[in-house]
């Protein structure tokens, strides 16, 4: 069945790195890629901008589009794969859900350069916003010059205090599925054993899992949850970090710890983002 994948593109180094990442990911599967460009990142810096301007900036953006799509075309082995270019003057979040709506994309893949002011979470501005407003489509983010490596070993965390539908965890499967991969369930301990809620929480999900390999991992509790994400990763050797975003759940628990920026600024596995 084929796969559509969206790419957003800002041309530079850093998301040619995540294209890069996805043609890779995707080599033995049928695909069509989806390259967006959004000029209204462009434009947000300017005022009264003019017509001649405006349709200046499209055709600077419509030429580097062609060229990123041949570029792909050019270093792209795999005959089953397409390409499309998309150019849209919506802002970025409103760009990506109406191409994920309007070709049924089924994961978006983007790279992130990390924080660099006061405001950015790891991810860094544009990443972070169209992650906490994408309600439709799972968002793969690729840390900054990530060379590709075979997700053979996927993290998922959870608290278990919320049920998830099979729906939700199609996208962990389907990542699961391209490389036999395994699945980690992580669980950070906040408390003394699993209330009942949890423990049927729990129970679901290794039903959901039956027929993937998977095992369950606590991790002690430290004083902020990044710390101890990162240390399970480097311990198991995880190659993608799952979770899924939901309101008050972990990554908006994450968002709000300012240790964040003191980690390094940036994931340091591809993280895949899943909407409840």
């Amino acid at each position: 069945m084929e796969k559509r994948i969206l790419l957003p593109t800002d041309f530079s180094d850093n998301s040619w790195s995540a294209i890069v990442y996805a043609l890779k990911l995707y080599k033995d599967e049928v695909c069509t890629f989806y390259f967006l460009n959004s000029m209204a990142m462009g434009f947000s810096t300017m005022s009264n901008i003019s017509n001649k301007l405006s349709k200046s900036i499209r055709d600077i953006a419509l030429n580097e589009l062609l060229e990123l799509k041949e570029m792909a075309e050019n270093s792209n082995v795999n005959s089953n794969h397409k390409f499309e270019i998309i150019l849209s003057s919506d802002d970025l979040n409103q760009a990506v859900e109406s191409a994920v709506l309007k070709y049924g994309i089924d994961l978006i893949i983007m790279g992130t350069k990390g924080a660099t002011g006061t405001e950015e979470f790891l991810f860094g501005t544009n990443t972070l916003h169209l992650i906490n407003n994408m309600s439709i489509c799972p968002v793969l983010v690729l840390p900054e010059d990530f060379d590709f490596v075979e997700p053979k070993e996927i993290a998922f965390s959870t608290d278990f205090n919320r049920f998830y539908s099979p729906g939700e965890l199609e996208p962990l499967k389907k990542l699961a599925d391209m490389y036999n991969a395994k699945i980690r369930i992580v669980h950070i301990n906040v408390e003394e054993k699993l209330d009942d809620l949890q423990e049927y929480n729990l129970i679901v999900l290794k039903s959901y899992l039956f027929d993937y390999e998977h095992s369950f991992h606590w991790m002690p509790e430290y004083a902020k949850k990044t710390i101890e994400i990162k240390d399970f990763i480097t311990e198991l050797d995880i190659d993608v970090l799952a979770m899924i975003n939901y309101r008050h759940g972990f990554i908006e628990n994450l968002i709000k710890e300012p240790v964040i920026k003191k980690i390094g600024g940036k994931p340091i596995v591809p993280f895949l983002v899943i909407p409840e």
